[in-house]
C-alpha cells in the first residue's frame, strides 16, 4: 500500500530518546504539547527490536519487528494515527551499518545467515565492529538481499505513510554509502537526513538525501560566538596548565596511532589481507599511518567505476601517506577492490575513536569546541564563515537539519554557550584558575588529579553549575578514561579515578573555593545565557529545518551520555507551556521556551519566507544579521557587552516577533534599536 496523503511541511523536529521506561505510548502523550510549542515532526531513536535491556536501540536483533519494549507495532500505529491527526509526522532513527552480535539475533546465531548477513572473514572469523564495540558486528547492506531483509519493515511503514522519514546512523561505516542511499531513493524514501560528520569546509556529496543531522551546524553556531580575541590569553594558559605546546592536530594524530596500534590492529591485520600475498607497501606501520593521516572521516572512491571524486584526491595527497599506498587509493596502482573499500570502512571508527573519544578529552584550550564535527583548533569563526554556510547550505540542502543538541553530542548547548563565554573574560578567567589550582592543590592524593585533569574539569563546572555532585563523579570517570592519560576503559586505574572524585566531591564542601568560584560563575552564567538564546534564534530562523532535542526547550545543562539521556520532567515543560500561551510574560526560566514558541509561530505562520531567500546584512563583526525572503529580519549579537554600530535594514513597516511592537525602519538603523538587552531581535515585515 502506497500513502496518498502529501508529505507534512518541515517546520522542526524534536527528538524523543525511546526506551523500555519512554515508549510509543508515551510519546503519544506529548503529541498536544509538541504540537502547540510549533514541532511538525516527532524524531524517534531507534524502534527495531533490540536486545533485551537495551537502553538506546542502537544495538537491534531483529529488523523485522518493532520493539516490544516500546510497544510494539500497534502502539507505532498509534503514535503515527495521533501524530497526523495533529498535522505532525514521524522521522525514525535506523541503523544500518550493525546490528547485535548476539544469539538474540538469529542472523548472528545461525552460523549461515551469520556469513551472509555480517562482514566476516570466513578464515579468521573476524568481523567489521561497529567502531571497537564487539558486542555491535557490521551488516553486509552492499549486497541487495540483505538490505532487502533488513529494511523491509522500514520501507514499508515509510510507503504506507506510518514513517514520514528516516535518519540514518553512521553511513560511513557502509560499503558504499552512495549506493546504499540511492537504494532508499529506489524504494520511494523520499526524506533521509544522514549522520555524516562533516569536517570545517567539508562539503556533503550530492547524494539523494535532504541533508545531515546538523552537526556542522552545531559547530558553526558554538564557533561564532566565541571572542578570536581572547585565543592569546586562553593559548598561553593552556600551555602553562598542559606544559604541552603541540598543536590539536598533532595531539589528534597521536591518539589516532594509538588506536591503530591498540583497539584496532585486529582491523589493520584483516586489511593487510585483503592484498593477498602481497604485504602492504611499507608494511603495516605505514599501513596504520595512512589510516590515522585523514583530515576528514573518510574519502568515497568507488573502486567498482573506477570514479575518484577531485575531494577525495584532495585529501588523500595532502595527508602525508605514503605514496604506495596513496596511490592504490587513487585507483592508480592495481590492487584488490576490497582493500579500497575496507580502507575507507576503517578510518571513520579510528577518526571517531581517535578524535572524538580521545584528543578531545586531552586537549582542553577551550573544551566548547571539543564537539562531533568539530576542530578544536579553529578557535571560533567570524559572521562571513557564518553567512556563506547558510548560503550553501540554502542552495543545496535547504531541509538539512539544525542542530545544538543530540543524543551524542558532549555538551549541551547551555553548557557549550558558557565556556565559550570564557573566550570574551580570558584574563579574568586565568586570575581565578591559577587561585583555584592554589586553593585545591591540598585536596590533590597522589597527584590526582593533575593539572589538566583540574582544568576540565573547572571548565566542566563553569559551564554546567549549579550540577549534583553524583553526575559530576560520572561524568569525569568517563572524561578520565576516554582521554586514556591516567586511566582507560580496558584497565581502568581505580585508585586514581577515585582520588579526582574525592577531589570533585570536596570542592562541593570547600567554602574558600566556592566563594571565588561561584560569583564568577553566575557572571559567566549570564553572558552564557544570552548567547545561547542567541545560537537557539539562528537555529530557529537560519536556513535548514530545526531539531530540538528532548527537554532542550527549557534551560538544559547537560554533559556527554548517559547524562544527556536523564528522565525529561514533562509535566513541567507543559506547565510552562500552558503559562506562556495564557499571556504570562517570559522569565529567566522559560525565556528559551518562549523564544522556541514565536518562532515556531512564526515559521508556521509564514512558511514562504523561510522557503525563500537568505540575504546576509552587513551589520559588523559582532553582529549577525540576514532577511529571509524579504520579510523576515534577523539580527543576533555574537559578542558579550553592548551593541554597538548600524545596519541597512530593509524599509518598511515591521513587527517585533519577539515583543510585539511595530516599527518602521529607514536606511541606516542603530543595532541597538533592532536588538534587544538579550541580544537577539527578530522582525516579520507587515
Amino acid at each position: 500500500m502506497t500513502s496518498s496523503r502529501p508529505p507534512i511541511e518541515l517546520r522542526a523536529t524534536y527528538r524523543l530518546q525511546l526506551s523500555a521506561d519512554f515508549g510509543f505510548a508515551d510519546a503519544r502523550a506529548l503529541v498536544p504539547y509538541l504540537r502547540d510549542l510549533g514541532i511538525s515532526h516527532l524524531y524517534l531513536s531507534p524502534s527495531l527490536q533490540a536486545r533485551r535491556g537495551s537502553t538506546h536501540g542502537y544495538d537491534v536483533v531483529d529488523p523485522r519487528h518493532f520493539s516490544r519494549e516500546l510497544g510494539g507495532p500497534d502502539e507505532l500505529r498509534a503514535l503515527s494515527a495521533s501524530a497526523h491527526n495533529a498535522g505532525m509526522g514521524i522521522v525514525l532513527d535506523v541503523v544500518p551499518n550493525h546490528m547485535a552480535a548476539d544469539d538474540q539475533n538469529r542472523y548472528w546465531a545461525d552460523p549461515s545467515l551469520r556469513a551472509k548477513f555480517f562482514d566476516i572473514e570466513p578464515e579468521t572469523g573476524i568481523y567489521r565492529r561497529f567502531f571497537d564495540i564487539g558486542e555491535l558486528a557490521g551488516v553486509r547492506q552492499e549486497d541487495p538481499a540483505v538490505f532487502e531483509e533488513t529494511h523491509e519493515l522500514v520501507i514499508s511503514l515509510v510507503r504506507e505513510g506510518v514513517i514520514d522519514g528516516l535518519r540514518v546512523d553512521h553511513p560511513d561505516g557502509l560499503a558504499d554509502p552512495a549506493g546504499y542511499l540511492a537504494r532508499l531513493r529506489e524504494h520511494g524514501v523520499e526524506r533521509v537526513w544522514i549522520e555524516k560528520i562533516l569536517d570545517p569546509g567539508e562539503r556533503l556529496r550530492d547524494w539523494p538525501v535532504c541533508g545531515t543531522v546538523g552537526y556542522e551546524f552545531l559547530d558553526d553556531v558554538c564557533a561564532l560566538f566565541v571572542d578570536p580575541d581572547g585565543k592569546p590569553a586562553l593559548t598561553a594558559l593552556w600551555e602553562q596548565v598542559s606544559g604541552d605546546r603541540r598543536s590539536f592536530a598533532e595531539i589528534a594524530h597521536e591518539a589516532k596511532l594509538e588506536q591503530v596500534r591498540g583497539p584496532f590492529r585486529q582491523d589493520v591485520e584483516r586489511l593487510a589481507r585483503e592484498l593477498s600475498d602481497v604485504p602492504p607497501p611499507g608494511g603495516l606501520d605505514a599501513l596504520g599511518h595512512a589510516l590515522a593521516s585523514l583530515s576528514v572521516y573518510r574519502t568515497y572512491v568507488e573502486p567498482g567505476s573506477g570514479r575518484v571524486d577531485d575531494a577525495d584526491r584532495r585529501v588523500i595527497e595532502a595527508s602525508g601517506m605514503g605514496p604506495e599506498i596513496a596511490s592504490v587509493l587513487l585507483l592508480e596502482r592495481p590492487a584488490p577492490a576490497a582493500f579500497v573499500t575496507r580502507f575507507q570502512q576503517t578510518t571513520p571508527a579510528i577518526m571517531a575513536k581517535g578524535v572524538e573519544d580521545t584528543a578531545f578529552y586531552r586537549y582542553c584550550r577551550l573544551i566548547s569546541l571539543n564537539d562531533v564535527g568539530g576542530d578544536p583548533s579553529r578557535f571560533g569563526i567570524d559572521v562571513g564563515w557564518f553567512h556563506a554556510s547558510c548560503v550553501e547550505r540554502l542552495e543545496r540542502f535547504p531541509l538539512n537539519l539544525l542542530t545544538t543538541q543530540t543524543h551524542d553530542a558532549k555538551r549541551s548547548a547551555d553548557v557549550r554557550a558558557r565556556i565559550d563565554a570564557l573566550s570574551s573574560v580570558p584574563d579574568e578567567w586565568a586570575e581565578h584558575v591559577g587561585r583555584w589550582f592554589e586553593l585545591t592543590d591540598s585536596r590533590r592524593s597522589g597527584g590526582a588529579p593533575d593539572d589538566v585533569e583540574r582544568y576540565f574539569l573547572f571548565q566542566t563546572l563553569v559551564g554546567a553549575w549549579p550540577i549534583a555532585v553524583d553526575r559530576i563523579e560520572a561524568y569525569m570517570e568517563k572524561a578520565l578514561r576516554e582521554a586514556k592519560r591516567n586511566t582507560n576503559w580496558i584497565g581502568p586505574n581505580a585508585d586514581w579515578e577515585e582520588a579526582v572524585k574525592r577531589f570533585g566531591r570536596a570542592l562541593y564542601a570547600d567554602d574558600a573555593f566556592l566563594a571565588d568560584f561561584e560569583p564568577f560563575a553566575r557572571r559567566v552564567a549570564a553572558i552564557g545565557e544570552r548567547a545561547s538564546l542567541g545560537q537557539l534564534v539562528l537555529k530557529l530562523t537560519a536556513p535548514g529545518i530545526p531539531d530540538m532535542y528532548e527537554g532542550d526547550e527549557l534551560a538544559f545543562r547537560a554533559l556527554v551520555d548517559p547524562d544527556n539521556r536523564r528522565p525529561v520532567d514533562f509535566d513541567w515543560r507543559q506547565a510552562m507551556l500552558r503559562r506562556l500561551m495564557g499571556g504570562s510574560p517570559p522569565d529567566g526560566e522559560t525565556r528559551k521556551l518562549f523564544v522556541t514558541l514565536r518562532l515556531l509561530g512564526l515559521r508556521a505562520r509564514r512558511p514562504e519566507p523561510f522557503a525563500g531567500t537568505y540575504e546576509p546584512l552587513d551589520a559588523g563583526p559582532a553582529t549577525c544579521a540576514f532577511v529571509r525572503g524579504g520579510d523576515v529580519l534577523v539580527a543576533v549579537a555574537v559578542r558579550s557587552g553592548p551593541v554597538e554600530g548600524t545596519v541597512e535594514a530593509p524599509r518598511g513597516q515591521w513587527r517585533d516577533v519577539l515583543r510585539g511592537e511595530e516599527r518602521s525602519f529607514g536606511s541606516r538603523t542603530r543595532l541597538r534599536d533592532i536588538v534587544s538587552e538579550l541580544g537577539i531581535g527578530v522582525f516579520e515585515r507587515l
